[in-house]
């Protein structure tokens, strides 16, 4: 059997469906939609709230000057979002990291380039001028007593193409005062098995790791899982894996393995049982559609529908249901139809107060 990891003293549940969640096509949240979705996932029990992007838009300005007084968060912490400096500019005078401030946060995450084609064609600068824009920003910030996170975007990629600088961003990050780099998987191309040696290669350099995986190759969980069992202590992603393109990791699957599989106390057991609740709540607020199929919380993930099947549940349910739904808020469901059995139809029976014997069925 393989070991299971030991939980980090310290693991951040970083959630950022205001932002990065509200990104998918589709997804339109108003300021009191956002307020709303901060209280479920502070009733969660997250670690972090990220609220979004202050200063870019003005529905997110609002949501932070509203957050200050109408927000009473029991559990998590408001999380403000936003870039570095401007190239050839100084911190304490850009208007983006002044909005940041303004936000009234005590915690900050910056987007920061680490893939150095990006920081030539899309920034259009120096590799030491982005390392200095990172280096300015941070030490800005945290002489301000900001608790910093750095989002080294598409770090993946850039520790492909150029591993010694993709390094020396979280190296920059780190001895400027930021608490956790962040490592972005952020066009969804990485795979399991490739997520180990590039994760273990950051935690050597000595500063708290995260990582923030999209699904475009269909494994951000598992990518997430990866990075966690490489030494990763911040996870970040969205309730039911909302965001660009094919979405975000969803940390209603994420945050039931850690608890589920590895044993890991992030929630309490009443928290967690509100799991299934909450996805519904938050997919209503967002207009979305539930996901039937989704693990843990799906109206399908603990649906029967196979005669072979029923007949061991009738017998004991953990035989064909790797976790008690209950335990997540969902519930076990027996499907009538041409593939039912005896079985099937007594357990549906009993599930709806009916006790149907043998003599009965026959």
């Amino acid at each position: 059997m393989p070991t299971t990891p030991v939980m980090p003293e310290q693991f951040h549940v970083y959630d950022t469906t205001l932002r990065d969640g509200a990104q998918q096509e589709g997804i339109h949240l108003s300021v009191d939609d956002k307020l709303r979705i901060a209280g479920y996932l502070d009733e969660l029990g997250v670690t972090f709230i990220e609220g979004g992007w202050p200063g870019a838009n003005p529905a997110d300005t609002e949501f932070f000057a509203r957050a200050r007084k109408e927000l009473h968060l029991a559990n998590a912490k408001l999380v403000a979002f936003g870039a570095t400096r401007k190239v050839g500019g100084e911190a304490a005078s850009d208007p983006q990291v002044q909005a940041l401030v303004e936000a009234g946060t005590d915690h900050i995450c910056l987007v920061a380039k680490s893939h150095d084609a990006h920081v030539y064609e899309a920034l259009r600068t120096s590799l030491d001028e982005n390392l200095a824009m990172i280096h300015d920003t941070v030490t800005y910030l945290t002489g301000l007593g900001k608790h910093v996170f750095v989002d080294c975007e598409h770090f993946f990629d850039g520790f492909r193409a150029n591993p010694g600088y993709a390094l020396d961003v979280i190296r920059t990050a780190a001895d400027a005062g930021a608490e956790v780099a962040v490592l972005c998987d952020t066009n969804g191309g990485m795979l399991p098995t490739w997520m180990g040696d590039v994760v273990s290669a950051a935690v050597e350099i000595g500063v708290d790791i995260g990582v923030h995986c999209h699904n475009d190759s269909g494994c951000a969980v598992a990518n997430t899982l990866a990075a966690v069992e490489a030494g990763a202590m911040h996870v970040q992603g969205t309730i039911n894996g909302y965001g660009e393109r094919t979405g975000n990791m969803d940390l209603t699957t994420l945050v039931a393995d850690l608890q589920l599989k590895y044993g890991w106390p992030l929630l309490s057991p009443d928290q967690l049982s509100q799991l299934t609740r909450i996805s519904f709540a938050i997919a209503d607020i967002a207009n979305q559609p539930h996901i039937a199929r989704q693990p843990y919380v799906g109206n399908s993930a603990f649906a029967h529908k196979a005669g072979l099947h029923a007949s061991a549940i009738k017998v004991n349910e953990n035989l064909y249901q790797h976790t008690r739904p209950e335990y997540v808020g969902n519930d076990m469901r027996m499907l009538i139809s041409n593939m039912a059995g005896r079985a099937s139809v007594q357990i549906k029976g009993g599930q709806l107060g009916l006790d149907l014997t043998d003599r009965e069925m026959a």
